[in-house]
């Protein structure tokens, strides 16, 4: 039986058009409650017995038995060997990827990320401290499939940032390692990487063990279980976001070759059968022109099975009054990667507010972003780029506010701080504020 993909068919004028939009969004983030006691279990048992636990359920999960966690460690000589074993071309590509992550977070720096300071009238000054996270953790999927990219998109910006240490931790079922994950690293500046994954590694970084260092936070993609467990241990340790299913909006004008169009919608749709991809366009001509192009192919995709039941389950075809209109609905579902896929793709971008990377143009492929454009392709989803942004340089730096008032300056400040405090029925806050008024502070030698 051959496999057929029919995204539903919508019509912004259709009656009930709201309803079935609604229904074709709608995600769940509630994890399974048996997912989440089994992760609190496992976190539990690492916070307690450490390595030990780590190695048991290192052994359950992959099927890897040692007899010190210490064995799971790569180093960096494997690290560097991995690289070099690689064909030419892909440690070429590896290296020509990093260096664009690595100039565009370097720029990210240089326009956010550092100190400043300025004194006021009175010779008050006020300003913020920028410094890195002393140690942070990446987690890089593992098993079913093998992310390079995922290691320089979180390595990169955190050694651009100016973090001591990175550990990475990449599960490898049945200890088959994969040398262009472990090139990546050595590229993208990892310091410590573990063969560990699953929640246990998530526990292993949030708590530390005698093997694993704690670190301030962890950042990275993960299944379920990965995703529950960082949930928990945020508040002991940052997290970058809770992921949800990949998505890709294309917005088209009909200018673009409908065959691009649909392995567009492919490149989301193949990662798993909760992808979303959607096609807003008000040319129903050339939505037909984009559904013939799925079908004739599809049959020629390795992972049709996957994209089929992507886009019959979550996939979306639908026809807008105007691009106005599908600039509106995009705003509205604010999806992870944004594509214009327009000939005039700088008349359509002011009106797009929400969105977690936006391509521009025909030629801008969602997949050039996820590899090797140099902006960050660990995105917001399930809507939350109403109210997030990618991961950058900003999510391993911190922000120390900077406050140095002047005798002057402690004589207006005051008399203001005084009266709030009062006001709020705090008397040793307006007392501290008051004994500097007028107050010249008795000078001491400093020992």
């Amino acid at each position: 039986m051959s496999l057929t993909a029919s995204p539903l068919r919508l019509s912004t004028t259709s009656a009930d058009f709201e309803a079935q939009f609604a229904a074709r969004l709608h995600w769940s983030v509630e994890t399974d409650s048996a997912i989440e006691q089994r992760v609190a279990d496992i976190l539990a048992d690492v916070q307690q017995r450490g390595d030990a636990a780590v190695m048991e359920y290192t052994a359950r999960f992959d099927g890897l038995t040692v007899d010190s966690l210490q064995n799971l460690e790569l180093t960096q000589a494997e690290l560097k060997a991995a690289f070099h074993s690689l064909p030419a071309a892909q440690r070429d590509a590896l290296e020509s990827a990093a260096r664009r992550v690595r100039s565009y977070h370097e720029a990210q720096k240089k326009a956010s990320g550092e100190s400043w300071s300025y004194r006021d009238e009175d010779g008050t000054l006020l300003g913020q401290k920028v410094t890195p996270l002393d140690r942070v953790g990446i987690y890089v999927p593992g098993g079913k499939a093998a992310y390079p990219s995922s290691v320089l998109m979180n390595a990169i910006p955190a050694h651009v940032a100016g973090v001591d240490e990175i550990i990475m931790v990449v599960p490898t079922p049945r200890g088959e390692k994969n040398a262009l994950v472990l090139a990546a690293a050595y590229v993208a500046g990892v310091t410590r990487a573990f063969t560990i994954g699953g929640a246990q590694a998530v526990a292993a970084l949030a708590y530390g063990t005698a093997t694993v260092p704690k670190v301030d936070k962890i950042t990275g993609p993960g299944n379920a279980y990965v995703a529950s467990a960082k949930k928990r241990v945020f508040g002991t340790v940052g997290i970058d976001m809770i992921a949800g299913p990949s998505e890709i909006l294309v917005l088209a004008d009909g200018s673009t070759p409908a065959d691009w169009v649909a392995m567009d919608l492919f490149s989301q749709a193949e990662h798993d059968e909760l992808a979303q991809s959607i096609l807003l366009c008000p040319d129903e001509a050339y939505i037909a022109a984009v559904q013939a192009a799925i079908d004739r192919l599809l049959p020629t995709m390795p992972r049709a099975a996957i994209i089929a039941r992507s886009l019959n389950d979550r996939g979306a075809l639908i026809q807008t009054r105007d691009m106005e209109e599908a600039c509106a609905i995009s705003n509205r579902i604010a999806p992870e990667h944004l594509e214009v896929s327009s000939s005039e793709p700088h008349r359509w971008e002011p009106l797009l507010k929400h969105a977690g990377a936006i391509f521009l143009g025909a030629y801008t492929s969602e997949s050039l972003g996820d590899y090797c454009a140099g902006p960050n392709h660990v995105l917001p989803t399930s809507g939350t780029a109403r109210f997030s942004s990618p991961l950058g340089v900003y999510d391993f730096q911190k922000r120390s506010s900077l406050i140095e008032v002047s005798a002057a300056g402690a004589q207006t400040l005051g008399t203001i701080a005084a009266e709030l405090a009062y006001g709020e029925g705090l008397q040793a806050h307006a007392r501290a504020a008051e004994m500097r008024l007028n107050e010249v502070p008795p000078m001491r030698v400093a020992k």
